[in-house]
């Protein structure tokens, strides 16, 4: 039988991974209250196969909860909830970082404490509509464009977080710098318009996510600090620009200075998004020396060729993760994957759909 890189362990920061699998990060909902809980130990537990598991996107802060039952780690009963699920992932023998999503304008008051804000670059509001349990859908409403001391906050904040997720006993951090959240929103000349030193230039709009990435890792290590970029995504209404090359040779460049142990490029073509023109794939991989994670509906085979030619180091999974909890054995030994994927229950808030999935059987 042929021997595939992609099973094989890699040096990872300061973790060794068992394979080059890696379990994408996708938001499921189910935790109440905003709360880390046994039902979401017991779903990350499933699928310690992964050489990698990154969380669901995880607020650093109130202001960042955009979504209807999404976890945060802002809060001392949060890192205690997360613990069940790095202990349950770390007695399997698997790694895990949590990835800080701070979703900006992408947001509804319904979906937040209150005294919470809806903060963004500027005051650009959004086009479509987000999910609230207790009004279902709802328009996006204006952000408000973060003042100088909310920037200072914020970053506070993304440094808090990262202290908890090493008490959390995460390996790592993934700053969430894709899809449309609030680090992408500060990159796009769309959706930042400020006339500050955070506006106007590419260096200037790849200030704050610099800054953030640089905070973090230096607090708990680059070695440990990471972060997910998408050029050419068009999520959360994010419209392609003429500059999206150039700030990501720029941005790229950037945190490589930093050391940060790895960028996880987003392409989101498999799903109807515009292609991710190899070229800027290149450019990242170019510029980046560390590890690079490539995502975006891959099989087997199309992750192996990857790896070897070294475009990627490590491939997400993420859709074939949530029906197929034993992902990477059934790719190793070529057993067929499930094709019972359950989408109306993609975000629903109990175990259906979720952890109740089995594994290959003969």
């Amino acid at each position: 039988m042929k021997e595939f890189k992609l099973f094989t362990s890699e040096q990872l920061g300061s973790v060794e991974v068992k394979n080059r699998v890696v379990m994408a990060p996708m938001t499921r909902c189910r935790a109440i209250g905003n709360m880390p809980n046994e039902l979401m130990a017991t779903y990350y537990k499933q699928r310690f196969g992964a050489g990698l598991i990154i969380t669901e996107g995880t607020s650093p802060s109130p202001n960042g909860l955009g979504y209807a039952r999404i976890p945060g780690i802002f809060s001392t009963k949060q890192v205690e909830g997360w613990k069940k699920t790095t202990s349950a992932v770390h007695e399997s023998g698997g790694k895990i970082f949590i990835q800080f999503m701070h979703t900006g304008r992408i947001s509804h008051p319904l979906n937040m404490p209150v005294g919470a804000q809806i903060l963004a670059p500027s005051a650009v509001k959004a086009a479509g509509q987000m999910w609230t349990d207790s009004k279902m859908l709802q328009d996006f409403p204006v952000p408000k464009e973060m003042s100088s001391e909310e920037l200072l906050q914020t970053k506070a904040q993304f440094v808090a977080a990262a202290k908890k997720a090493l008490e959390a006993g995460f390996d790592g951090v993934e700053l969430h710098g894709a899809n449309g959240y609030l680090l992408e929103q500060f990159l796009s000349p769309i959706s930042n318009i400020r006339k500050d030193n955070y506006g106007g230039s590419i260096e200037n709009r790849s200030r704050f996510v610099i800054e953030v990435a640089s905070a973090v890792a230096e607090t708990i290590g680059s070695r440990k600090t990471a972060i997910r970029l998408s050029p050419y995504g068009v999520a959360s209404d994010m419209p392609l620009y003429p500059e999206i090359d150039a700030t990501y040779n720029y941005l790229s460049d950037q945190l490589n200075k930093l050391g940060l142990v790895y960028i996880h490029i987003v392409d989101h073509s498999a799903m109807g998004s515009p292609v991710v023109p190899l070229k800027i794939k290149n450019l990242i991989r170019n510029n980046f020396k560390n590890t690079i994670i490539l995502s975006g509906g891959y099989d087997k085979e199309r992750a192996e060729k990857d790896i070897q030619s070294g475009l990627g180091d490590l491939v997400a999974f993420g859709r074939p993760f949530i029906n197929n909890p034993d992902l990477v054995e059934r790719l190793k030994n070529n057993w067929a994957l499930s094709e019972n994927l359950l989408m109306d229950l993609f975000y629903t808030s109990d175990e259906k759909g979720y952890t109740d999935y089995p594994v290959y059987k003969a």
